[in-house]
């Protein structure tokens, strides 16, 4: 079996830190070496012990407001190994648009509602710790239903396909779940995906990071 990713988990309510320790290390494939009730304890515990991953509340002392997506960005940029996951009791994109803003490596955000979820929860761990993205379906569906809405430049150059692809993958589907939807073969999802990436200028990047990077375009458009 291998070693168990070590997680470091920030909440400033000590019932919630708790409890997501015991979430986590149910089944031993995660050790919670740190909990902390404040950004500026997180910096510090990452620094001090051998983190594989951060698990981390939106909202901390002393303002309530991003303390952890400031804290986020700050362990991305002194720890590029690490991987963080922020949990959010808003489904507002402007949140995760504002976490991924300088990039969507080892970055993951969640609302605290999909907590209960350890499959979910773990599925995030892992990916962040292997650098790469996960935004939560939950936020991207409540956007899909925003009547806002502008045309960017980046986005009008898709096709209605494209679009309507692009949706689908903001929606959290997979390439399979597209097809079945719009009736298309996988390649055939494939080969839009492909041309949504080009077209978005997202050629250069994972195609994991691709991927979340496309959805934050589409919802910075709504």
């Amino acid at each position: 079996m291998p070693e168990p990713l070590k997680v470091a988990v920030a909440d400033d309510h000590y019932l919630v830190r708790e409890g997501l320790r015991q979430l986590l290390e149910l089944g031993g494939e995660v050790e919670v070496v740190a909990g902390v009730g404040t950004a500026v304890e997180l910096l510090a515990a990452v620094r001090r012990e051998r983190v594989d991953v951060v698990v981390t509340d939106i909202r901390m002392p002393p303002t309530h407001h991003l303390e952890g997506i400031e804290a986020a960005h700050r362990i991305r940029s002194e720890h590029p190994d690490v991987g963080v996951v922020v949990l959010s009791a808003h489904a507002d994109a402007a949140y995760a648009l504002e976490l991924f803003r300088e990039g969507t490596a080892g970055l993951a955000y969640l609302l605290k509602d999909r907590v209960g979820d350890r499959a979910e929860l773990l599925r995030a761990v892992r990916a962040t710790a292997a650098g790469d993205s996960v935004i939560d379906p939950m936020v991207v569906e409540a956007m899909l239903h925003s009547p806002r809405r502008r045309e960017a430049s980046s986005l009008a150059r898709l096709s209605d396909r494209e679009r309507e692809v692009l949706e689908q993958m903001a929606a959290g589907r997979s390439n399979t779940a597209i097809g079945e939807a719009l009736f298309l073969s996988v390649s055939a999802v494939e080969k839009h995906i492909s041309a949504i990436f080009t077209k978005l200028g997202l050629v250069d990047e994972r195609a994991s990071h691709r991927r979340v990077a496309a959805v934050l375009a589409y919802l910075s458009d709504r």
